[in-house]
C-alpha cells in the first residue's frame, strides 16, 4: 500500500510543533530527526536496555501530527495547569493529537515543554541507582 504524502496543513502543524522543540536539543539528543518525525532525548539517562531515555517527539500520523511528551507521563502535576482546550488534545497519558495548531496552543506547549524538560533531567529511573 503506498503511503499518502502528509497534507499542507499537517507539514505546517509538524513545522510548529517541531520548533517548540528545537530549542531544546542542545540540552537533550536528538536520536530522529527526518521528514514527518523529530525525537529528542536524554544525554544523560538511559532506558533499561541502554538507548537514550526518550524525552519528547513529534510525528506526522495518518490522522493527526502526534506531539509525545514524557515529561507528563513521569510528573503528571504539570498537567495542572494545562488549558481545556490543550487537553482536550490529549490522547493518551502522554500525547497530544493535532490536524492543525494554533498560535496560542504553541506558546501554551513551548511553556510546558520547557517546564517539563526541566524536571526531566531530574528524574530517578531505577536501573540508574
Amino acid at each position: 500500500m503506498r503511503r499518502v504524502p502528509p497534507s499542507g496543513a499537517f507539514r505546517e502543524t509538524f513545522a510548529a510543533l517541531r520548533s517548540v522543540l528545537g530549542p531544546h536539543a542542545k540540552k537533550l539528543s536528538v536520536t530522529v530527526d527526518k521528514p514527518g518525525a523529530y525525537t529528542l532525548s536524554s544525554s544523560k539517562l538511559t532506558d533499561r536496555v541502554g538507548r537514550p531515555l526518550f524525552a519528547a517527539g513529534v510525528k506526522i500520523g495518518k490522522s493527526y501530527v502526534s506531539y509525545y511528551f514524557m515529561p507528563i507521563y513521569t510528573c503528571p502535576e504539570l498537567l495542572a495547569d494545562v488549558s481545556p482546550a490543550l487537553r482536550k488534545r490529549m490522547q493518551g497519558k502522554a500525547c497530544f493529537n493535532f490536524k492543525t495548531i494554533d498560535a496560542a496552543q504553541v506558546k501554551e506547549l513551548a511553556a510546558l515543554t520547557k517546564k517539563g524538560l526541566a524536571q526531566f533531567e531530574k528524574i530517578k529511573v531505577p536501573w540508574h541507582e
